[in-house]
Formats: C-alpha cells, structure tokens, sequence
C-alpha cells in the first residue's frame, strides 16, 4: 500500500506541477489581450475562448494533485476533533458512497461527451475565431482517471490510518503562505 500511495502522490504531483505552468500562459495571454485592446484598439477574438480553455484544463488536471496534498475544502468543525481512526473510517465510507460514484460518473460522462466532440471537431461558439475546443474536452476523462487512482491512494491511506491509529503525512512539495510568513516571523527553519 504505501508503495501504490507513493506511485499515486507522485503522478498526481507530476501532472500538477506541469499543468500549473499554464498560470503563466494564461497571464501572458490575457496581458497581450489587455495591451492590444487599449494600447492599439485592435482586440483579439479568440482570448477569451483561450483563457477559458486554459483555466478550466488547470482546474481540472490540479485536482487529483490538490487531493494528494489534501488541500481541497473541507467543512473540518467537527472533523478536526476526531481522532484519526474516527476521520479515516469516515472518509473511507464517504469515498466509497460519494467520490467513487461521482468520478466514475465523470470518466464516463467525460468519455461521451469528448468523444462526440472528436467526432465533429467542436469550435468554440462564443467567440468568431471558431478556436478548436475538442481536443480540451478529453481533459474531463484524464482527469478523473487521475482523480480515481489518487482516490484508490486515498483510500489506502484511510486503511492504514485505521491500522496504525495515525495518518501517514503526504509528501509536502509547497507550503501556504500564511505558514511561510508564520515561520518568518518565528524565526522557525522549515
């Protein structure tokens, strides 16, 4: 298990990292925008179809990272005062009743939809550039395959937790800045 839970944190990291890059395309895209349509009065018709096509593949490939990193929201009032064997039998059965379910619902939903849009090659409607959006919709099945097997990770975590009595830390490969600013502030070493 911890060998299978490593594979998934560092797929799920991989892709993350390579997929976060796209911040900068999507800042340099709408910079360009912003000084051709003010400095030179000469908009362009496909920015806004590229910066939606960008935000939504980012959103999308981050969150099998995001759940490696068990940075998605989470309502913790009463959560964070369990015990650690008492989170991890809830979280498995709520993976089992409600994650399993929905990302496989999203792989086959995703798998439908990508494949009738390959099928016409889909362009965007909401712009006259007509910018080519079927190759993005194929993002909803890489996706949610890589959300099902950090998922499969995620579930072997909660086994051991309930083994063990404790979890098992994911692998920490950026921190939030508040943590930072704290630990500067305290003079602490990471």
């Amino acid at each position: 298990m911890p060998t299978f839970i490593r594979f998934a944190d560092r797929l799920s990291a991989a892709f993350g990292h390579v997929f976060a890059w796209l911040i900068v395309l999507m800042t340099l895209g709408v910079s360009y925008e912003v000084l051709v349509r003010y400095a030179f009065n000469a908009p362009t018709p496909w920015s806004l179809d590229v910066s939606f096509i960008m935000y939504g593949t980012m959103f999308m490939m981050g969150g099998a990272y995001t759940l490696s990193r068990n940075g998605h929201v989470r309502g913790d009032f009463l959560y964070r005062m369990w015990r650690p064997r008492t989170q991890a039998a809830v979280d498995l059965v709520l993976y089992i009743l409600f994650f399993f379910p929905g990302i496989t619902a999203l792989i086959f939903a995703g798998w439908k939809y990508a494949s009738r849009s390959w099928g016409y090659a889909e362009v965007s409607v909401n712009s006259p550039a007509g910018i080519p959006i079927y190759q993005f919709k194929a993002v909803l099945v890489a996706a949610g395959v890589l959300l099902f097997i950090q998922g499969l990770a995620q579930v072997c975590r909660c086994i051991l937790c309930l083994r063990e009595g404790y979890w098992r830390p994911a692998e920490a490969d950026v921190e939030e800045t508040e943590a930072a600013l704290v630990q500067d502030i305290r003079g602490d070493t990471p």
